[in-house]
């Protein structure tokens, strides 16, 4: 038995040739397509990157307990139970939040792995003095994001040519792992794009398919930010997403032509998905994170070859989310599931096209808790002043530091969780940004959209109290599933 996951950062599913763009060039996609099943309804679960990944690991929500952060000691991870039992497992990725304080201990759980270094401000290459930048990005960054923004300056000078990219060089990576053991059995790769993340840096080969009279300065790297710029420059920074897409649809057929040449649709799984999507001035934003969820981030693509059942250029509409992703890699190689593991195996629902769920929950720590039965989204804003927000946890770092003097003032000894083995655990309340947060989220109030309708959730469904109440109720049962923590509820204004 053999797999291959690969894997890109904020692919966003509406911008996809199979799944009905006519804007984009993604022919290799729609080759995927026809090879595999492709799924209509998958969610993310929690946001956003290293949020996902450890769903990736575990098979569990993250969002409702804790923000961005490593894995805990209690984790199961589905690559190190590969390896436990003599699978083994190997990560090729670009994504510098590996190498960061809040995602350390993630690539170690392989029993392989390999980095390319340079995407987005990743502090690599030591350039001492004045950076000038000779085309300066038409958003000017400042504060904490101009050191990262200067860095990546540094680094695109040394990434001029294509086969220099992480991108292509990660790619090269996996490429070479599957044609060393194409002929081994019982191995896993997870192969990791950072792209098509944000800066949406590619090459005039890519570029040129997409025309543009667009005179303006550079325009590849959107702040997190509503839009204030012109359609014209909204235009620019989407062209400019429109050509990473299409380098990164460029590398999957490489990976797809491997498949073909060493005839592996015979005995090895594919998985093709993402973390999560990105608002590219849709609905008035850039970015995530900040706003509520809309599906442009939240409703993902996701793509499956299984070689047992031969399902190729089918489609299914059932719910599936990340966290059922390691169990269906588990269950693919004859493991059991770890009894903390929500997630489910996919394999009913590609065979038999039978629902393994009935609805699925995502959210953000500090933001909107939402859920979906596939019809309707129900996205429930935290209240103004809802009560405190902690994280629990026994490894205390953020994204890029650790937690702050005031946050760890605040700590707090804290009885375990259904999930956490016994172990006792440090309770910290969310103070300065991530207070912030809360109060932003509340700011856009509850949500209710009917996709049926509406699938591009621009109209809220108002005045139908017993349909908000339905789906509020369903909201309140997946977190008493995944074992909420009591303030989540009061945050929330649930009863």
């Amino acid at each position: 038995m053999k797999a291959v996951m690969v894997m890109f950062d904020s692919l966003n599913r509406h911008l996809l040739n199979p799944y009905g763009c006519d804007k984009t060039i993604t022919p290799n996609f729609s080759r995927l397509a026809e090879k595999s099943v492709r799924f209509e309804n998958c969610y993310a679960g929690s946001l956003p990157c290293m949020p996902a990944r450890r769903e990736l690991h575990t098979g569990r929500y993250n969002f409702l307990h804790r923000s961005w952060g490593p894995l805990e000691p209690f984790d199961d991870s589905m690559p190190a139970l590969l390896v436990q039992n003599k699978i083994h497992s190997h990560l090729a990725s670009d994504h510098g939040h590996y190498w960061r304080d809040g995602g350390a201990t993630y690539h170690g759980r392989y029993r392989t792995w390999e980095n390319f270094r340079g995407q987005e401000g990743d502090f690599w290459k030591g350039v001492v003095g004045e950076i000038k930048d000779t085309d300066p990005n038409l958003i000017p960054f400042g504060g904490f994001r101009k050191p990262i923004y200067d860095q990546d300056i540094i680094n695109r000078s040394f990434m001029q040519q294509e086969e220099l990219h992480p991108q292509t060089l990660t790619f090269n990576a996996g490429l070479e792992f599957i044609e060393t053991n194409a002929k081994q059995e019982n191995w896993f790769l997870q192969l990791e794009s950072f792209d098509p993340h944000e800066p949406f840096f590619s090459y005039d080969a890519y570029k040129k398919l997409y025309p543009t009279g667009y005179q303006g300065p550079r325009f590849d790297w959107p702040d997190y930010a509503p839009v204030r710029e012109s359609p014209e420059e909204v235009a620019e920074a989407r062209r400019s997403y429109f050509a990473l897409l299409s380098m990164c649809d460029h590398s999957l057929g490489r990976v797809l032509d491997a498949f073909d040449r060493l005839d592996l649709w015979k005995d090895t799984m594919l998985i093709v998905n993402t973390d999560h999507g990105l608002l590219l001035g849709d609905h008035g934003f850039w970015g995530k994170n900040y706003m509520p969820p809309y599906g442009e981030i939240t409703h993902i693509p996701l793509f499956i070859w299984d070689p047992r059942y031969q399902k190729a250029g089918e489609t299914r509409s059932g719910l599936v989310q990340t966290i059922d992703l390691p169990a269906t890699i588990l269950e693919y190689f004859g493991l059991p599931l770890p009894p903390d593991m929500m997630g489910r195996p996919i394999a009913p629902l590609i065979a038999e096209n039978k629902p393994i769920r009935e609805a699925a929950l995502f959210g953000l720590h500090a933001g909107h808790a939402c859920c979906t039965n596939g019809r309707y989204v129900y996205m429930k804003a935290p209240l103004e002043n809802g009560g405190p927000l902690y994280n629990y946890t026994l490894m205390p770092t953020h994204m890029m530091w650790f937690f702050s003097p005031q946050e760890i003032k605040t700590m707090e000894k804290a009885a375990p969780f259904s999930f956490t083995k016994d172990m006792p655990l440090l309770r910290f309340e969310a103070v300065g940004p991530m207070a912030a947060g809360v109060k932003g989220a509340a700011g856009y109030g509850d949500l209710l959209f009917d996709l049926a309708s509406d699938p591009g959730q621009e109209r809220p469904v108002k005045d139908n109290p017993a349909l908000e109440q339905s789906m509020k109720e369903i909201l309140i049962a997946l977190m008493r599933a995944n074992d909420a923590p009591p303030e989540q509820y009061r945050r929330l204004g649930l009863a």
